[in-house]
Parts: C-alpha cells; structure tokens; sequence
C-alpha cells in the first residue's frame, strides 16, 4: 500500500461516511473527505459510497489521498528561529505574519519554504507541506514541531491524534473572564454563511479547549491561557468567540472596534511531546513577541 492510501474499521464511530474519515485522519478536513469520496477515492468493505452514507461497526475504510498537484517549493534562505534540533524532529517559533506552508494563494516566503533551505523534511504529507504535522495561523506567532523523517512524522501525528501532546497558547480577549478557569467543549466546522470562517456547528468535529485567565485589565480584557484538547482549524479564536470573548485584534472573528496590531493577539507559547526516537519527554516555551509584551505593559499602565 502506498504512504498516501490509509486503511481503518470503525469501533465506535457512527455517522456519515465524510464526518467519520475527516475524524480519523490527521489533515483531512470534511470538505476534502467529502472531495475524496465523490472522486472514487474512498472504498467501503471494497464499494464505492456517497458521501452521506452512514457508516457501520467494523466497516472497513480506504481512502487513497493522491499526490497534490505540483507545486514548485523552492527552498529559500529566510532566517528562523529554531528552539530545538536533531536528526529527528525540529522545534521552531514561528513569527506573527508568516504562512506555514505554500498554497495558491501563498506560493512562497512560508515557514516550509525556509524549513526546506535548512533540512531535509519528511515526504508523508507531498509537495505542499513537507514536514508539517500540525499548523498555526498566519498571524499567530509561537512553536510548531516539525518532523525531518516519515517515521518522526508519523510519531508526532500519532501524539496528536492520541491527544498525549502539550499545546498550551497565550490569547489577549475582549472583556472581563469573570470564571478563573473553564472548558468550552463545542464542535467546529466550516461556517454556512461565510467559507472563510470556521463556526460552533452542529455537525462538525469535536473541539475542546481548556483556558484560564491569567490577568484582567479593567474588565475591558483579560489575558487567559488556553490548552488545546483537539487542534481544529481557528479553534481557539472560534471558542473564545463563541463564549462572548474573542481574540484581540482578531480581522475574522473579532470586533472593528479593538487594538490595533498586525493581527489576533495569539501565541502558541507551550510545547510538548515524547520524541519519536529516543521516547524521552520535551517541552518547550517561547516568549511573547514584542509587539504582544507591548500592549499587555500599556494595559498594565492603563489600570
């Protein structure tokens, strides 16, 4: 079988057939589950289904991922900011304002672009996002780990699909927290009235998110602290959003009237994982950018 064909039989899932492949597969949102299925690419117990067919125990899934299509990724030498590195795996802290990994819309100048100007990356995910096992926005700033070989990558995303990974963020939210700590437990998917944002739906992936305040500015905003359970597309700025507190200069999912900044007030400051080779525990931190540590002393000033 080929790296990009994956095989799996339903336990304890129930639902359709695209909801059920998009939670068991690491970076296969719905919408492409769903792409998947209409090309011929998934076979249940050896047929050929559609998309809203509901799945049964010990149902037997294939689904071949095929190569994208080829994108030109040119190493380029742009300087990174690289916590930890062995022959295995890569911690980096990524800048607020860069791509992790080329698209369309984003050919060049991305984290990946740098990554592959420095090392040799795994292959697992093709052309587009050689490395990666999970990713950050655009505009967030923070740590990502990134695996240099197939058998570190498919440790890593094994961690994050068994939720046995740190991944602990630092947020700046509109308003006064009044709890000190709380868990929205509210699943995600892709908004009905506007394609570009994720939003709380009904029928969307699970998502769970851990937060806590860690200092209150005039009730006007809080600093909290939010551990992610399940890594969902927006999750953080979607949840905090949902519970009437979103991100600080968020331009998708916060208000006109907040600080001005070069975009959602959002650090991925926490990580950990167990290293794929020699099995022993790293954790990581990564201080705030400045422009962040800025608006938070002005607060201060401000009280």
């Amino acid at each position: 079988m080929l790296e990009q064909d994956k095989t799996f039989q339903v336990k304890e899932e129930n639902g359709r057939l695209d909801k059920v492949i998009s939670e068991n597969l690491e970076n296969v949102s719905r919408s492409r589950a769903n792409s998947l299925i209409k090309a011929g690419h998934v076979l249940v117990n050896g047929e050929i289904k559609k998309p809203k067919y509901d799945v049964n125990m010990d149902d037997q899934i294939e689904v071949h991922i095929p190569e994208p299509n080829t994108l030109n990724v040119k190493p380029e030498q742009i300087p990174l900011d690289i916590v930890y590195e062995d022959d295995d795996v890569l911690v980096v802290n990524k800048p607020q304002g860069m791509v992790v990994h080329p698209s369309p819309g984003h050919p060049d100048k991305t984290l990946v672009n740098a990554l592959l100007y420095h090392t040799p990356l795994s292959n697992i995910n093709g052309t587009f996002r050689p490395g990666i096992v999970h990713r950050i926005d655009k505009d967030t700033s923070g740590l990502l780990m990134v695996a240099k070989n197939n058998h570190a990558h498919e440790s890593l995303s094994n961690q994050l699909k068994e939720k046995s990974n740190i991944r602990e963020y630092v947020a700046l939210v509109h308003g006064n927290i009044k709890e000190d700590k709380g868990t929205i437990n509210a699943p995600i998917g892709r908004s009905e009235k506007d394609r570009k944002k994720q939003a709380i739906v009904a029928d969307g992936r699970n998502a769970v998110t851990h937060f806590k305040v860690l200092e209150r500015f005039d009730g006007q905003y809080t600093l909290v602290s939010c551990i992610l359970e399940t890594g969902r597309t927006h999750q953080i700025r979607v949840h905090m959003k949902y519970i009437g507190h979103p991100l600080v200069g968020d331009p998708l999912y916060g208000p006109r009237k907040t600080i001005k900044g070069p975009g959602q007030f959002l650090h991925a400051m926490k990580l950990g994982f167990v290293h794929p080779v020699t099995h022993k525990e790293l954790i990581f931190e990564a201080p705030l950018p400045e422009i962040f540590k800025k608006t938070i002393n002005n607060l201060r000033n401000d009280k």
